[in-house]
């Protein structure tokens, strides 16, 4: 989950320091120097996620949407932060606060789509993050977790299709090779499964080892 502003733009400055502390102090002296800037919080913010020092990231977060409400950034990264505490009715609420400000960004959509996934609502899942991929057909992301959406909802093609768009469009990431793995397990077709999961371990993602028990008992 997440959303960025100026990513590119941000990793390249970041190159030009010698450590994400001096990087971060240089980010201070900007807040200092235009303290009306949303963007030099925001950026700031992103760099203490970084350091995983969340307590300041929601801080610098909170300036930027104080010198800036249209900031939808902002509120996508609290309800990131907001994931990872644990609290999915605050992570959606950011993220609904975020396509308040702006309707046409998809990844706040993505992400309440998670939200709906976690929480069982599959149906309400599957709508918001059909938006998503409408507004952004690139939204690598979206299309897998619509593809779990649909495993879970047992259409194993609409899953199969959304997972392999995945992976057209990023052809290593792991969460949609983990997908096609757990379709092709619950089809039955067990090398084909072996296959996507040893390709999902590949790409450095971690297959839940109690999927990977049963499919070797299955596999005798």
């Amino acid at each position: 989950m997440g959303g960025t502003l100026n990513q590119e733009k941000r990793m390249k400055d970041l190159k030009e320091y010698q450590s994400l502390d001096e990087y971060i102090e240089d980010l201070k002296n900007q807040v200092a120097q235009s303290p009306e800037c949303a963007i030099h919080y925001y950026n700031l913010g992103v760099a203490y996620l970084s350091k995983r020092d969340f307590e300041r990231a929601k801080k610098a977060f909170w300036d930027a949407i104080s010198a800036s409400s249209e900031m939808a950034e902002a509120y996508v990264q609290l309800g990131g932060i907001a994931m990872y505490e644990g609290d999915l009715e605050k992570c959606f609420e950011y993220n609904k606060k975020a396509s308040q400000i702006r309707p046409r960004f998809a990844v706040p959509y993505g992400n309440m789509g998670f939200v709906y996934l976690q929480q069982g609502e599959i149906d309400k899942a599957i709508r918001i993050l059909k938006r998503a991929i409408s507004l952004d057909p690139q939204y690598v992301q979206a299309y897998t977790t619509l593809s779990s959406a649909y495993l879970i909802d047992k259409d194993y093609d609409l899953a199969k299709e959304h997972a392999l768009k995945a992976i057209e469009l990023q052809p290593m990431f792991g969460p949609a090779y983990n997908n096609l793995g757990l379709i092709f397990l619950e089809l039955g077709d067990l090398p084909k499964a072996k296959e996507y999961f040893d390709k999902a371990v590949e790409t450095g993602y971690e297959v839940a080892p109690e999927v990977l028990e049963e499919l070797e008992e299955k596999l005798g």
